[in-house]
């Protein structure tokens, strides 16, 4: 495979529904080796691909379950009404994960088509920089793993120590 193919199929495995793997690593090393404009749009067009399939995915079985929706705090669900696509834009300049923003716009109804503009316009930036730095800061494979690793830890610690319940 081609690295550019690579980086697409990264960019959507590490983003579709409930993905565990951090893709800024990723990003920072093609950055040096594809260039930033190429890194960006080949991993926004992995991105903007998982949320299409997430949407199609997770929408119509929450539909059919209107009535239980989960609870969402008061001033979130007011804020992501009023603003959503700006939410979700500047979700990616956070370090929160998306996942909660993704169930904001998969609870509320939030159109396909505005949700694949605001998950484009939420990766773009973010590529870009990330890409940016692997051009400008040249780092050792080994401090890539490193980092991929110690992302790695959030997810791991879910899967292989689950909270227990309490009693």
């Amino acid at each position: 495979m081609t690295q550019p193919v690579l980086l697409f199929s990264y960019a959507f495995l590490s983003n579709v529904a409930l993905a565990v793997l951090p893709h800024e690593p990723t990003v920072i090393w093609y950055g040096a080796r594809l260039g930033v404009w190429p890194t960006t749009l080949i991993a926004a067009a992995g991105t903007v691909l998982a949320g299409l399939v997430d949407h199609r995915l997770f929408v119509p079985p929450i539909e059919r379950v209107k009535a239980r929706r989960p609870a969402v705090p008061a001033f979130a669900d007011r804020a992501f009404r009023r603003w959503p696509f700006l939410i979700l834009a500047l979700s990616g300049l956070t370090p929160l994960p998306f996942f909660p923003f993704k169930m904001l716009a998969f609870t509320t109804g939030y159109p396909l088509g505005r949700y694949a503009g605001a998950v484009a316009a939420r990766c773009l930036p973010r590529y870009a920089l990330l890409a940016w730095l692997g051009t400008a800061v040249r780092l050792p494979a080994w401090v890539l793993i490193g980092l991929f690793a110690l992302l790695m830890i959030p997810s791991l610690r879910l899967v292989l120590w689950p909270t227990r319940a309490a009693t």
